[in-house]
């Protein structure tokens, strides 16, 4: 947690989805601290009690009344929600396609005007270590999962020209409390920088629709973030403090496995999963 809140701005009411993940679960106490209520959502019954100022608001995405309820009276949107992994094409459609237009049609019929929207560095995992990629270089997902993080980052783009929702699309690198391998010295996000730029995207004045890379700032990175300066992340934390560490563990690597070739790691020979097979 952090020592002080990353801004003094406070908003009456936040939605965080996917709540009950990983990474959910490690926002759900720290943005307490930016609004009067946290409303919380996620599938199922797998939020457990509301503490103080929470709500539960239990939705699956596919659900388009339970996402409407969940965005009614809300002022902006942590999606957190929705498949995180290579799953079958049918179950990320669901998830990530169905489920992100409805949270958009949500906030266009409640007037919520700023949504922060966790893509995913595979959205451009087929580029090679060796390259260094910025937003605005085309993408090359990896799979159904960087496909359809890629299509949620398209449809941000339409709901701002059409209707002025502001998103920030945060391609998440890799948010643990440590990095795991030597990948992760490139792709780590610490908990601290992951709030910091949550906030940052909530809170920036003017951010229309504004891709950015979720890092921290690590001394070795395959991703340039200057053209999401405007929104005034600032990194504290560094994989390198982990360097030593990790490299001891894996001191070697295979230079022919696709894993270690391209950026999206594991997810380039994950997948695609289809139904029945």
């Amino acid at each position: 947690m952090l020592p002080h809140p990353a801004s003094a701005i406070r908003f009456k009411r936040l939605l965080l989805t996917g709540a009950a993940g990983n990474l959910g679960r490690e926002l759900r106490p720290r943005l307490q601290a930016y609004c009067d209520t946290l409303r919380l959502s996620a599938r199922g019954d797998t939020l457990g009690a509301a503490g103080p100022g929470e709500e539960i608001a239990p939705a699956d995405l596919a659900d388009k009344a339970a996402v409407f309820a969940a965005l009614e009276g809300v002022e902006a949107v942590v999606h957190m929600g929705g498949v995180s992994t290579e799953q079958t094409w049918e179950s990320i459609r669901d998830g990530n396609i169905t489920g992100m237009v409805n949270l958009y049609e949500a906030a266009r019929h409640h007037g919520v005007k700023r949504i922060v929207f966790a893509s995913s560095n595979h959205v451009t995992g087929f580029y090679r270590q060796d390259e260094v990629v910025s937003p605005r270089d085309p993408v090359r997902p990896d799979g159904f999962y960087g496909l359809s993080k890629a299509f949620g980052e398209n449809l941000a783009q339409l709901y701002w020209d059409r209707f002025g929702i502001e998103t920030v699309s945060v391609r998440i690198g890799s948010s643990f409390a440590a990095p795991k391998d030597r990948r992760m010295l490139a792709t780590w996000m610490s908990y601290d920088d992951t709030e910091r730029l949550i906030v940052a995207a909530l809170t920036a004045p003017v951010v229309g629709h504004s891709i950015i890379y979720g890092m921290s700032d690590n001394a070795t990175t395959w991703w340039d973030n200057t053209s999401a300066r405007h929104l005034g992340y600032r990194p504290q934390d560094s994989s390198d403090v982990f360097r030593a560490e990790v490299e001891a563990r894996q001191q070697t690597l295979d230079r022919d496995d696709p894993a270690v070739r391209y950026q999206g790691g594991a997810f380039v020979r994950t997948g695609p999963f289809f139904a029945g097979e």
